[in-house]
């Protein structure tokens, strides 16, 4: 623990970096072990995901959730073209059948309704300033300057405002194009107000939306 404090205020990289990488790696095994074992790892990456930001805020001044009118316009356009686009486009990868929580443990079961407790709160809390930290905040002002820290959040860069937001898009290859949408809006957010704290709040009304989505329409494919 003292380490990994010790490391992200020496390397204001490392700090940027590491929740994402934790984040991603544990992703990348979730569905290794098992159907049911899937559901248990997700759990277990929300949690290190929150311990992991909780240890490291004190490196992160810019990780301050804001609320805006332009945060909230852009979370729910955002879910509105996540879930509109959706079909209409080629995917860059087969379609996951995604997690169904009722269809695992069984309809009302106490086990089901953790698990998506769990998961609205991780993607509507802790992947945003997951995501916004990496994306936003090091990898947008690195590809412009290797001293990131050294150039303000709302700076425009163009060549670095559209590759880092294709990135971002290309990460999400089951609905790619709306990702690079996605990406373009939340730097833009961050860009118009000089801060992260925007970006963070409509990264997170765009995903607590597409959760609730989920829930009424059962479309576990977006999970």
């Amino acid at each position: 623990m003292q380490s990994l404090r010790k490391k992200a205020a020496s390397s204001p990289e490392f700090a940027r970096v590491a929740p994402f990488a934790v984040y991603a790696l544990l992703g990348v095994v979730q569905g290794r072990f098992g159907p049911e074992a899937r559901y248990w790892a997700y759990i277990a990456k929300t949690f290190i995901g929150a311990w992991v930001l909780w240890e490291l805020r004190p490196c992160l001044p810019e990780m301050r959730w804001r609320i805006s009118w332009e945060a909230v316009v852009v979370g729910v356009a955002i879910f509105v073209i996540w879930v509109g686009l959706d079909g209409y486009y080629p995917r860059l990868t087969k379609l996951d059948a995604g997690t169904n929580p009722f269809a695992q443990f069984g309809a009302g079961s106490a086990v089901a309704w953790f698990y998506v407790t769990v998961h609205l709160v991780g993607m509507s809390v802790i992947v945003p300033p997951v995501e916004e930290l990496f994306y936003r905040s090091f990898l947008y002002r690195y590809f412009v300057k290797l001293d990131f820290q050294s150039m303000p959040l709302g700076r425009f860069h163009a060549l670095s405002f559209v590759v880092t937001s294709v990135i971002f898009g290309l990460m999400h290859p089951d609905r790619w194009v709306a990702g690079i949408i996605c990406g373009l809006a939340y730097q833009w957010l961050v860009v118009r107000k000089d801060r992260l704290g925007d970006a963070m709040t409509a990264h997170g009304l765009t995903n607590l939306l597409l959760g609730l989505w989920i829930l009424w329409k059962g479309a576990w494919t977006f999970w």
